[in-house]
Order: C-alpha cells, then sequence, then structure tokens
C-alpha cells in the first residue's frame, strides 16, 4: 500500500525528524510505503487544495495560516483524510476536534507515540479504502466522496446529479462511466437514469426501489436483474 502524506511544518529541523519517523515505519512495516508532499505553511497546501492525501500532519502554529485555519479549509473539500495535529501546545487539542483532527502528537515527539498513531490510522484507512473514493469536478468545488455516502446517481440530458443524505452535486459526465467505476461496490443499473446504491434501498414497492427519501422506477426490463442483486446484496449482509 503506498500512502500519501503531507507534512505541514514551517519548522525544518521537525519535518526531517517527522520524514524520518515515517522512513523508519516504513522499514519496519515493508507492505507500507509513503510518498511525502511538504508544504512550509498553511496557506500552500490549501491554496489550489486537491483530495489526494491519506494523512496530513499539520504544525498548529505557522505564520501565514495556522493549522486549525488550515485544517477547516480542507474539511471543505475532504472529509476522509485523517488530520493529525503535531504541536507544542496541548492546549489547542479540544480545538482539533471541531475540524474532525484524529489526534495530536506532542512535541518533543518521541518515535513510539508517532508510530502508535499512524499504525491506527493505517488501520482506519484500510477499512474506509474498501469503498471507492470518487473525486468530483463541479462548477464551484473539487470534491471526494465515498461511494457509501451516495444514495444514487441520476441522469438528467448530459449532465449527473450525485445525490448523497446531506447534499448533491451536478457534475458534466455520463452514466456509463459512473456505472464501470462502482460496479464492484454494490451499485445496480435500475434503469437508463439511475444507478442506485443497494446499501441504501429500504424496499421495492411494485415497480419502484424506495432510496432515503425518493422513489426511483426500475424499467420493467430490468426488474429481474434489479431484484436478484438486492436479494444477494442483502444475503451477503445477514
Amino acid at each position: 500500500m503506498i500512502l500519501n502524506v503531507a507534512i505541514v511544518e514551517d519548522d525544518a529541523e521537525s519535518v526531517k525528524l517527522l520524514k524520518s519517523y515515517f522512513i523508519r515505519y516504513q522499514r519496519e512495516n515493508q507492505n507500507i510505503a509513503f510518498e511525502f508532499y511538504i508544504f512550509d505553511d498553511g496557506v500552500k497546501i490549501i491554496s489550489n487544495f486537491k483530495p489526494i492525501y491519506d494523512i496530513i500532519l499539520l504544525d498548529i502554529e505557522m505564520e501565514i495560516t495556522d493549522g486549525l485555519r488550515t485544517a477547516e479549509i480542507i474539511r471543505e473539500t475532504d472529509q476522509k483524510v485523517i488530520i493529525i495535529f503535531v504541536t507544542n501546545m496541548p492546549q489547542y487539542a479540544i480545538k482539533g476536534y471541531s475540524v474532525n483532527a484524529t489526534n495530536y502528537l506532542l512535541k518533543p515527539l518521541p518515535y513510539f507515540a508517532f508510530s502508535e498513531e499512524i499504525s491506527k490510522s493505517i488501520e482506519r484507512i484500510k477499512r474506509e479504502k474498501q469503498n471507492k473514493n470518487i473525486i468530483i469536478k463541479t462548477e464551484n468545488c473539487i470534491k471526494k466522496i465515498d461511494s457509501d455516502e451516495i444514495l444514487f446517481i441520476e441522469s438528467i440530458k448530459h449532465d449527473l446529479i450525485i445525490h448523497t443524505e446531506q447534499d448533491f452535486f451536478e457534475i458534466r459526465d455520463t452514466l456509463k462511466k459512473y456505472e464501470d467505476i462502482l460496479q464492484d461496490y454494490n451499485f445496480n443499473r435500475a434503469n437508463n437514469s439511475y444507478l442506485i446504491n443497494l446499501k441504501h434501498v429500504k424496499g421495492v414497492e411494485q415497480d419502484f426501489a424506495l432510496v432515503g427519501n425518493h422513489k426511483l422506477k426500475i424499467a420493467r426490463s430490468k426488474k429481474k436483474q434489479f431484484m436478484e442483486h438486492l436479494v444477494n446484496y442483502l444475503g451477503e449482509k445477514v
């Protein structure tokens, strides 16, 4: 497994120490490798931010944009990335929960505390990678969405609307493309307009699938295969 790690730290010695710890961890766990992205201030990572990182280590005190503000902006685009604060100011730890920080590491940082935290983070990443993360580009933003969060994807002419429990995102793309991307993640093409996440199907009433608060038409020609896939999925979950 190759993980993308961002280190956002304005002290060169701290960056050097963190990289050496990651390299040592990599030697001790040969199934793990790290790609590093180094930023000397929060403003550097959030300008043109892209949700490509698995773990972000953030110093809290930085000259232009501090770690807390940096994390707030990152969370607007990426709800899943693991954020760990590295600080010599433990009083800021409680504030970290407001940006869903995984934890904080206290300077001066011993290797044991570092390795324990990274091991926990990697286990969480492994669990989440059982689902598919997709990156979508709308007119206003770039978002990373866990496939598990998607209720269904709706096709309207040349546009798609990706429906989640809390929101929806409109993009210019094809339903066939997402059917291929999500074919291994329990999505089913109910008709020419809907790609449905079977996880969120509450039931079927005649020719309609009940998905969240929506009733989605199942094409007559696709109903048999839809019901077979749904029964198989539910059987695996029992």
